[in-house]
């Protein structure tokens, strides 16, 4: 039953999850729309007394995925969650060379659309690659520090893993993204980059805060569904290890 109390498990506990795919599909979903939609792009707003600060884009959706990912490694585990981790990472490879093969085919002479979709589609290699680092590093330091964190405060506190991973995850990913894509590129002021990147950390952490309560309410219901509370007790936290999930 859904009311069922989680029953506190090793990560080696090997089991069928009901809604383990769900998430999953939803961390891949919205990493690569949040990729395709806001990583190249600084909007700006009109902050009173501050007056117009300038943002990525992507702070809108992407930080939604690292929230996806606290929920996977709480309730998962760090294997599973890392699972999912290499699952997001190639499908972001396989994103971009998609993305590179479609732009590069040569347009039909009727269709006079090819000028837009370069805008759209066509990210610079660099953007592309920093994306894919970043997020690499970022997802494993998050899921890492969330698991680390469940152990030490024996599964109490789960604000504490949330907040803490990602003030550390996502001060990994904005500090490899910023200036692997756009460290002295055009329209880029190493001052802008720096001031970006210390706002997408800024704003990303302010959202993990504000989702503070959907997370628990996520993490309750599925521990309640699942049946199960993980614990990486014993668990081989390297990235590159390989166990059947």
């Amino acid at each position: 039953m859904i009311d069922e109390a989680p029953r506190a498990v090793t990560a080696n506990d090997v089991r069928q999850f009901r809604h383990y795919d769900v998430v999953m599909a939803a961390f891949v979903a919205v990493l690569l729309l949040s990729n395709v939609l806001g990583a190249g792009k600084v909007a700006v707003v009109d902050l009173p007394v501050i007056g117009p600060w300038p943002f990525g884009a992507g702070i809108l959706f992407f930080p939604v995925s690292y929230v996806i990912g606290d929920v996977l490694t709480e309730v998962y585990g760090y294997a599973r969650a890392r699972r999912v981790v290499w699952t997001g990472f190639a499908a972001l490879v396989f994103m971009a060379g998609m993305a590179w093969v479609v732009v590069a085919l040569p347009p039909a002479p009727a269709w006079g659309n090819q000028a837009a979709y370069e805008t759209v589609f066509g990210q610079v290699g660099r953007i592309v690659a920093a994306s894919i680092v970043a997020f690499w590093a970022g997802e494993f330091v998050n899921s890492y520090v969330m698991a680390r964190m469940k152990l030490w405060t024996r599964g109490r506190h789960l604000w504490t893993r949330t907040i803490g991973s990602t003030v550390v995850a996502e001060g990994v990913d904005s500090l490899l993204f910023y200036p692997l894509a756009f460290w002295h590129a055009s329209g880029f002021t190493d001052a802008l980059v720096v001031q970006v990147l210390l706002t997408q950390w800024a704003l990303k952490v302010g959202w993990e805060v504000l989702l503070t309560p959907a997370t628990y309410w996520i993490v309750g219901w599925l521990k309640r569904a699942e049946g199960v509370d993980v614990f990486d007790e014993g668990t081989d936290f390297s990235p590159f290890a390989r166990r059947r999930v």
